[in-house]
């Protein structure tokens, strides 16, 4: 579920939202119109997912044996970047979204910056999460 979180944040910095750029041209509302549409009912499954990894994360932790203070520092680590890439992901849904979206046309381009500095933030702490995993898993 996490290689798929980090892919579709990967995907849509890298392809998406340039190729979007390029398509709508100088239309900004269509652009914007065309970011409604793909973002339009995506919290709840992305909700969903966060709480399936956490859930997840949780039950193959209770499941292993006592392990070393370095691997539950890195378990750990992960489960904070967890909850922050929830917290960042709610910010973006219930915060950042609605002033987009009635957001003037002067108003877009910072918002877009801002979505898109957002996007990186959360693509990084996911990755982050598979580097830990990758490390705790090599400490097992």
């Amino acid at each position: 579920m996490g290689a798929v979180w980090l892919g579709a944040m990967a995907y849509s910095l890298a392809v998406v939202q340039p190729r979007a750029a390029r398509f709508f041209g100088d239309s900004p509302r269509e652009r914007e119109r065309f970011a409604v549409a793909l973002a339009a009912g995506a919290r709840r499954p992305v909700l969903a997912a966060v709480a399936l990894l956490a859930a997840s994360g949780l039950g193959l932790v209770l499941l292993e044996d006592d392990r070393g203070t370095g691997w539950w520092v890195l378990v750990a680590l992960k489960a904070a970047l967890l909850a922050a890439a929830a917290a960042l992901f709610a910010y973006v849904s219930w915060r950042l979204w609605p002033a987009r979206l009635f957001a003037t046309g002067d108003e877009l381009p910072s918002h877009r910056r801002r979505f898109y500095s957002v996007a990186v933030a959360l693509t990084a702490i996911v990755a982050l999460e598979f580097v830990l995993g990758a490390a705790a898993d090599a400490l097992a």
